[in-house]
Order: structure tokens, then C-alpha cells, then sequence
């Protein structure tokens, strides 16, 4: 990182059991270089037979919310929409080199992720959002740490360049703070629980179910800022190929309002309870589990997407948290060439145009 940005950062390996989190976001300098490669890869794949006649190819994977995309799997409401689709489950990382690689027409990813995939080549653009993460993100800490505040001077465990990096820079400022008040410690997000318990931080960047194993290992440990207070700030949607939005954008269309069918159905207290099911199933957890996942992941009304297209410098657009993303990006090195926020939005959908 740039020295006038830069924390001191510490390297910690425990030797322990790792527990799993939600696999959405993996090294973002490990992921740019895998994008870089499977971009290439996927020049190959441009010469593909008659695209409208195949089924469009679309990624989704373990996030609540994405897993709602199983309800219209398995009641065919694609069938019904009158749309040829192909639902791949993926790793969350897996489906970003798929993408990459030409394999998928479109992958519902981070908006973050959406602009180191743009930098690395993939280029891409989000056409409608399904959600903003909104207190799945969190900053934990141990006993007797209450704020922010609290942290001065203080180790804090997290996958450095990654989400939880930007949370906690964010809520930093927020505090009258800068990242340099802290140190942080680089640690893989699976790994955290056990350096909190070992006492050698005093907080950790983490999100389900990572989050709850840390609190089950730290006793009284508890979340001192979380994505709830930082709305926009992690905005996620559904990126496609430019090509195949061009030549197909009546088919798009018809994915998006299924995706309204699907947010009406888990809002509909009729058919909520299904809904959970539905999607804590595709999870493998529990539907009791997997309603605090979801409540802690704002899923948007088609009226709230079109309000976050509306171009202003504010997180709560998807403008503005772009910006912010790319300022982190380029803050801690992700990649070096600034990225435009308009590159990656098309907002066509969304204005019926």
C-alpha cells in the first residue's frame, strides 16, 4: 500500500482447524491474477455457435442474496418467463474465473468484484442489483472492547484487501480514525476465530457462519461495527458480458423479473416460510440458521435497485460505492489503472428503455 494510506500489517498462520465462511470473497490479488489467466482462456470461447440458441449460463453461489434464485430453479418459473437458462452453482471464486473464462454469459458477484475482474480484463456490467450486505459484515471484538474507538493501537486479524479491510477503513473514518491508528494483522477469514480466542488480536474482519463460530469460541465477544451501518457500502448484482446483453437483452429482461417474482415470494409472510426453506436447503443449513444469514443481507425491491442507479457520489448509489471500491483498490495495490463506475453499470433494464 502506499505509504500515506499504509498500516502496519502483521502475518499470522495458526496451526488450527479452519472453519468455512461464506465463500464469497477470496484474496483479491490472488483472484486478479486468476481472472487475468482464465480472461485469456476465454478468448477461445468466442466462437461459439449460434448464442441465441443456447441456454444463457449464469453463476450464482452461496450468499442469501443469491440462494433465493433455487426457488425459481426448482417451481420453473424460468419455463414459466419463457426463458432458456442454465443455473450453475459455484464456489464463489469459481464462478468469477468461469466468467472470466468465457463459460458463463453472467455471474452474480460484488460490485467490488465486478471492477478487479474489469481491471484484469473481463469486462463486465451489473444490470441489476439483488441485495446490499447490511450487518453480515462485521468487525468483531473481544471483551471489553466496545467501539471503534476502542481499537487504537490495537491489533485487528482480517484477510488484508479484502471486504472487511474496506468495512473497517470505512467505519474507522466514520470515528474520527484512520487505518494507521490500527495494526492489522493478515490472516486468513477462516482462520480468525482462532487468533481472536488465542488473544492475540483484539478484533477480527469476518461474516457468517465465520462470525458465529468466533462467538462461540469468545465468549461475550461481540460485533462493534457491522455493514448495517455502512448501507451501499457492499452493494451485490448480477454482472453480464457485454456481447451477450447486446444480443440478448430481451432474455436478460426476462431473468429480472423473475428475480422480482423471487423477492416477492420470500417477502410474502404466505410464502416466506417456503422461501427459507428453499434456500437454506441449497445452503445445507438449517432454516433457523439461515434466517439470521438472511437478515443480515438487505434484499432490494425493484424501486430500491432503481433508486441505487441513480448517479450521485453517495455509497447508497451504485455510483458512489463503485468509486469507493475503486479508491480501496487502488489504496492497497488490487490493481493499478483506475476503473470508471460507468463502465460497469447499465442501468437500461432498470429504466425500462
Amino acid at each position: 500500500m502506499p505509504a500515506r494510506q499504509s498500516a502496519r500489517i502483521l502475518s499470522l498462520t495458526p496451526g488450527l482447524p479452519a472453519f468455512s465462511p461464506l465463500p464469497r470473497r477470496p484474496s483479491l490479488k490472488l483472484r486478479q491474477f486468476l481472472l487475468a489467466a482464465a480472461a485469456v482462456i476465454g478468448l477461445t470461447l468466442q466462437a461459439l455457435p449460434s448464442e441465441a440458441a443456447q441456454p444463457l449460463r449464469i453463476g450464482f453461489s452461496d450468499w442469501p442474496g443469491w440462494t433465493g434464485w433455487q426457488i425459481a430453479i426448482d417451481k420453473g418459473w424460468f419455463k414459466e418467463a419463457g426463458v432458456d437458462v442454465d443455473m450453475e452453482w459455484f464456489d464463489y471464486s469459481a464462478s468469477l474465473d468461469a466468467f472470466a473464462a468465457g463459460k458463463l454469459d453472467g455471474d452474480f458477484v460484488g460490485n467490488n468484484d465486478s471492477l478487479v475482474m474489469g481491471a484484469s480484463g473481463t469486462k463486465n456490467k451489473i444490470i441489476f442489483l439483488t441485495d446490499y450486505s447490511s450487518g453480515n459484515d462485521m468487525i468483531l471484538a473481544k471483551p471489553g472492547i466496545h467501539s471503534l474507538k476502542d481499537l487504537k493501537g490495537k491489533k485487528v486479524a482480517l484477510e488484508v484487501g479484502v471486504t472487511e479491510q474496506l468495512l473497517l477503513e470505512y467505519g474507522l473514518k466514520q470515528a474520527g480514525m484512520a487505518l494507521t491508528d490500527v495494526t492489522l494483522v493478515n490472516a486468513k477469514t477462516a482462520d480468525t476465530p482462532q487468533i481472536l480466542a488465542s488473544g492475540a488480536v483484539a478484533a477480527i474482519g469476518v461474516w457468517p457462519p465465520t462470525s458465529t463460530q468466533a462467538e462461540m469460541q469468545v465468549p461475550g465477544s461481540r460485533p462493534i461495527f457491522t455493514s448495517a451501518q455502512a448501507p451501499g457500502l457492499i452493494f451485490d448484482g448480477l454482472a453480464v458480458s457485454p456481447e451477450s446483453f447486446a444480443k440478448r437483452r430481451a432474455d436478460w429482461e426476462k431473468v429480472m423479473k423473475v428475480w422480482y417474482r423471487i423477492v416477492d415470494y420470500i417477502n410474502d409472510p404466505k410464502t416466506a416460510d417456503d422461501a427459507l426453506a428453499i434456500m437454506a436447503a441449497r445452503d445445507g443449513v438449517d432454516a433457523a440458521t439461515y434466517k439470521r444469514y438472511v437478515k443480515g443481507t438487505h434484499i432490494l425491491s425493484r424501486a430500491e435497485s432503481a433508486a441505487a442507479y441513480v448517479k450521485s457520489d453517495a455509497l447508497t448509489s451504485l455510483y458512489g460505492s463503485d468509486a469507493n471500491s475503486n479508491a480501496f483498490n487502488l489504496r492497497t495495490g488490487v490493481y493499478k489503472n483506475s476503473q470508471d463506475p460507468a463502465d460497469y453499470i447499465d442501468n437500461a433494464l432498470m429504466a425500462g428503455q
